[in-house]
């Protein structure tokens, strides 16, 4: 019998080792890799238009939830925070906020742990999944149908406590919607919101270019734009937000001179309204921009007029003669 040398015995043994090490990090990388495809099948829906074939996710992230609120139940150190962001922020991350250009308007989600968890189960319980997709699903064929866009577009839903600090919707960037889920939330809230927030989308894709110089004007009418849009799509709803027709002087002498100005806080003071100015005014005035240019050129289309920059709008469409 050939005798077998111990110093082969033992590369032989190491060589095994290696192996058995090799497999089993394998086996651990594909149930890991299982477990997350798993979570995935759970939490998206995925569907395409079927004339532009563009894609479309709905991200449940509010089904998260349950193992936040179990952590935060059993836990004696961790910061709600640190939990928060394990177990609802971190596996929708790369989906949801990504690579986002105005990622910041998602900061009321990413920046804080909800307090009031039983709010937050009652807006869970008050979300039916099949319902809720569907309406989703149809507001972006609709707005998709009038507006294609290139890239997939995202839309995350999260649960939220009430609060007059937190949107029912932003636009993350291109391609990324984040619905901010409260309690009152009824299908005309997410049908007329998906709209606005879709216009952002497609126009950050094809023209945002990284420019900070965005004026008072810019930002009125990148607004105007989306609640056009959003009355477009569902013309026999009645518009998300409250526009007013008259063309008040008093409350135009209060803007018209920073309309040039590059100013974001002045831009958002005028876009929400409140204390000088009605309650989001800006969102009023900005679509009365884009509907004075659109009385005066009918023929144009969504994507010309999504395409045009505020400057050209707000000239164009004469608006200046309405408070003369």
């Amino acid at each position: 019998m050939r005798r077998i040398s111990p110093l082969r015995t033992g590369v032989l043994l190491l060589a095994m080792s290696f192996t058995l090490a090799a497999c089993s990090e394998k086996e651990e990388s594909s149930a890991v890799h299982d477990k997350e495809s798993a979570v995935e099948a759970e939490l998206i829906y995925s569907f395409e238009h079927p004339e532009t074939m563009q894609k479309f996710k709905i991200v449940n992230a509010y089904k998260l939830f349950d193992s936040y609120a179990d952590r935060v139940e059993k836990a004696e150190t961790s910061s709600k925070y640190s939990i928060y962001k394990d177990e609802v922020i971190s596996p929708v991350y790369d989906k949801c906020f990504e690579d986002g250009e105005y990622i910041h308007m998602a900061d009321p989600i990413l920046d804080k742990a909800p307090e009031n968890l039983k709010e937050i189960q009652s807006v869970i319980e008050k979300i039916n999944e099949n319902k809720t997709n569907e309406i989703i699903k149809e507001a972006l064929l609709k707005s998709s149908g009038i507006l294609p866009g290139k890239r997939e577009t995202v839309v995350c839903v999260f649960p939220v406590e009430l609060s007059e600090d937190t949107p029912l919707m932003v636009n993350a960037g291109a391609g990324k919607i984040t619905v901010f889920f409260n309690k009152y939330y009824t299908g005309e809230t997410i049908r007329m919101g998906i709209a606005h927030e879709y216009h952002h989308s497609v126009w950050t894709e094809e023209f945002y270019d990284g420019n900070l110089d965005v004026t008072v004007l810019d930002n009125l009418i990148f607004e105007g734009k989306a609640v056009m849009f959003e009355k477009l799509v569902y013309p026999d709803i009645r518009q998300l937000t409250p526009i007013n027709q008259s063309f008040n002087k008093t409350n135009w002498s209060k803007i018209e001179k920073d309309l040039d100005k590059v100013d974001g806080y002045r831009s958002s003071q005028i876009i929400m309204g409140g204390g000088e100015l009605p309650l989001h005014y800006g969102y009023s005035e900005g679509y009365k921009m884009v509907d004075s240019y659109l009385k005066l050129h009918p023929g144009s289309t969504p994507k010309e007029w999504t395409a045009l920059g505020a400057e050209e709008i707000f000239q164009e469409g004469q608006y200046v003669k309405n408070y003369q």
